[in-house]
């Protein structure tokens, strides 16, 4: 792979997006930074180059067509309004984008009309108020926006919620309806050309994401138990199945959703089925 050809990817540097987007990167085969004060991995193995950057300047430096590829949230890619797409939902980092105001409060999720917003996110909750066709004044403010209210430079706050554990300290509660759902994405710009590397980049990460989702399943059957012991495991594709040194027996192998897989082994164990194991799967291509 020559010079040119080398894939540029922002990877967020702190903040709740890096550990995760790293730990993915590093389970889908490719060298990431040990010291956390580097701004740059050169992976010459797989050609190619990540920049660790501040997560709400990422999209910007994928859309002017600096960087490839980045990772970054939907919130932040929403707030650049930059020249890129999301390509792939990379199933962490997932918040939601909501509105709050003083508990016990009148203000009315239908008619925002003349209220002060203070976020973060401007040109996120714009674009949120123009599709609703309602007029307020938003107070840029950049994060820690829960004070805004008791400091009397807002009447609400527009911001990424969690777990709300935040906004209850400060005596706020939701409202209204979700502005946005997000987590973290891969974007490119739009102006960007697909490459083989990109492309295994993508069928990487999904293998990841698969295995996060399966898990492998073998076990051992009287054959008089084979169908009804893989009508509970079917797999993706059918289970694989082999003969046993001991007759009238087999051995079967399946993938199954990891969300249950208990529950699933003692439905086995019922039907007939025994040395049930249960193996984490760390990549996969389907």
């Amino acid at each position: 792979m020559g010079v040119t050809d080398v894939l540029k990817i922002a990877v967020p540097n702190k903040g709740a997006l890096a550990e995760n987007a790293a730990g993915m990167l590093k389970a889908a085969g490719y060298h990431q930074r040990r010291d956390l004060k580097d701004l740059i991995q050169i992976d010459e193995a797989n050609g190619i180059e990540f920049y660790y950057l501040r997560p709400r300047d990422i999209a910007v430096y994928v859309g002017e067509g600096t960087l490839d590829l980045g990772i970054t949230g939907r919130d932040m890619l929403l707030e650049s309004s930059a020249n890129a797409s999301e390509i792939l939902a990379l199933g962490f980092g997932g918040t939601r984008f909501r509105f709050a105001r003083p508990v016990g409060s009148d203000i009315d999720p239908d008619n925002l009309e003349g209220e002060r917003i203070a976020t973060s996110y401007p040109g996120l909750v714009r674009r949120y108020l123009d599709l609703k066709g309602t007029s307020a004044r938003l107070i840029g403010l950049d994060g820690a926006v829960e004070s805004a209210i008791r400091l009397g430079v807002a009447d609400m706050i527009a911001d990424v919620v969690e777990t709300g554990s935040t906004l209850k300290k400060a005596g706020l509660e939701v409202f209204g309806e979700v502005l946005l759902e997000s987590e973290a994405i891969l974007i490119e710009g739009n102006d960007h050309e697909p490459t083989p590397a990109m492309d295994l980049l993508l069928a990487r990460l999904h293998g990841v994401m698969v295995a996060r989702d399966y898990v492998l399943v073998d076990f051992d059957a009287p054959e008089d138990c084979l169908e009804a012991t893989t009508a509970l495991a079917p797999g993706l594709e059918g289970p694989t199945v082999s003969p046993l040194a001991k007759p009238g027996w087999v051995a079967v192998r399946t993938l199954v959703p990891r969300q249950g897989h208990q529950a699933l082994m003692d439905e086995l164990s019922l039907a007939g089925a025994r040395a049930i194991l249960v193996t984490q799967v760390s990549a996969a291509r389907l």
